[in-house]
């Protein structure tokens, strides 16, 4: 059975984005040549799923290409229907219901990028199998958080952990079943 991840980043308090989606933290980071592991994990799906509002900002910010480049099935959770786009399909049904369908179907794993409301209503019914978590060394205060309240706990198996000399650490969990 295939499984879905989410692989994300998140400020030390636990923001992944700034008022007003403001993802300018991000660039403490950059560094040119590194990608945080970033293709090798994206070598091992072929689907990905991510919400409208951070879909939009990735196509105004690098393109459509970043997401559906011909390789992968993309789905965009969304409450307003559009025309699908090439491999990138805007889904407005249940999204535990779609979660399931693609586990069970052949393929590799399922990416999950977010944002905010996607991830927690996937932790919601506990179908996230795998965490990724890039931690930017900065206290950002407010924002939108990675974790919300009302989700039931859910044990984690740690895998490893990485650190950068940007400062970031990524942590990597498996959830325990």
């Amino acid at each position: 059975m295939r499984k879905i991840s989410l692989f994300i980043a998140t400020s030390l308090d636990g923001y992944i984005a700034k008022p007003n989606d403001d993802l300018s933290f991000l660039k403490l980071v950059e560094k040119e040549g590194e990608d945080y592991g970033y293709a090798a994990f994206t070598n091992t799906i072929d689907t990905l799923i991510i919400g409208r509002r951070t879909y939009d900002y990735v196509l105004n910010e690098i393109g459509s290409s970043h997401y559906d480049n011909g390789q992968r099935d993309v789905y965009v959770i969304t409450r307003n229907q559009r025309p699908k786009v090439g491999r990138t399909t805007f889904y407005t049904g249940n999204l535990s219901e779609l979660v399931k369908q693609l586990k069970s179907e052949k393929g590799k794993n399922i990416y999950c990028d977010g944002g905010a409301e996607v991830i927690n209503e996937l932790l919601k019914h506990d179908l996230i199998d795998e965490f990724i978590i890039s931690v930017i060394p900065v206290l950002l205060g407010n924002g939108t958080r990675l974790f919300k309240d009302g989700r039931p706990e859910q044990t984690l198996e740690f895998v490893q952990a990485k650190t950068f000399e940007t400062g970031l650490m990524q942590l990597h969990y498996i959830r325990k079943r």
